[in-house]
């Protein structure tokens, strides 16, 4: 998901603040809980993104939630604030760019690994510690099974794809058996 210029804006700042007064982990946790409970219960987010329903009102519910989900003090300044420019549908895409953000301030990088079988933990453990010394960064790992995939292994690290895969390689001879014909 691309955040957007305002998402990001707002991300940014709140690291920032979050780095200054308080824990960014507890930031993002508190952050979390408020997107997920826009994003699930279908009513509030119509109650919340609905132009036709007073500022006031927005205020009054959102400060209700973080209340009684006892966020800390820059997700409820932050949210509080969204509430009062009726911005509050930017709160999933900021949620989106802080954890980016964070991300990159503690030298984590996604990484998926996509195998054909199952991998033992041993070897998916082997693999995250490849992809760490690689990338000089911190890897948080998430695995898939793609049968199609033959055999070999797909690994994607945070926009780059290298493709090890034996559905791949046998794509590839193909090509060039079909171009010397």
């Amino acid at each position: 998901m691309n955040p957007g210029p305002a998402a990001t804006r707002y991300a940014r700042v709140l690291l920032e603040v979050a780095l200054q007064e308080s824990d960014p982990v507890v930031v993002d946790t508190d952050l979390d809980a408020v997107v997920r409970l826009l994003t699930t219960n279908t009513e509030l987010h119509s109650a919340v993104t609905n132009p036709a329903v007073p500022v006031t009102a927005k205020r009054s519910v959102v400060e209700t939630i973080v209340t009684r989900l006892g966020t800390c003090p820059p997700v409820r300044k932050l949210v509080l604030m969204l509430a009062d420019r009726d911005r509050l549908a930017l709160v999933p895409s900021i949620g989106a760019a802080y954890r980016d953000r964070l991300m990159a301030h503690r030298r984590v990088i996604r990484a998926e690994i996509t195998t054909a079988e199952p991998l033992a933990d041993s070897r998916v453990q082997q693999l995250r510690d490849t992809l760490s010394q690689a990338t000089g960064r911190d890897v948080m790992l998430t695995t898939a099974v793609d049968p199609a995939l033959i055999g070999g292994v797909v690994a994607r690290v945070g926009s780059t794809v290298y493709d090890a895969s034996l559905a791949t390689q046998l794509a590839k001879m193909r090509a060039r058996l079909w171009e010397r014909r």
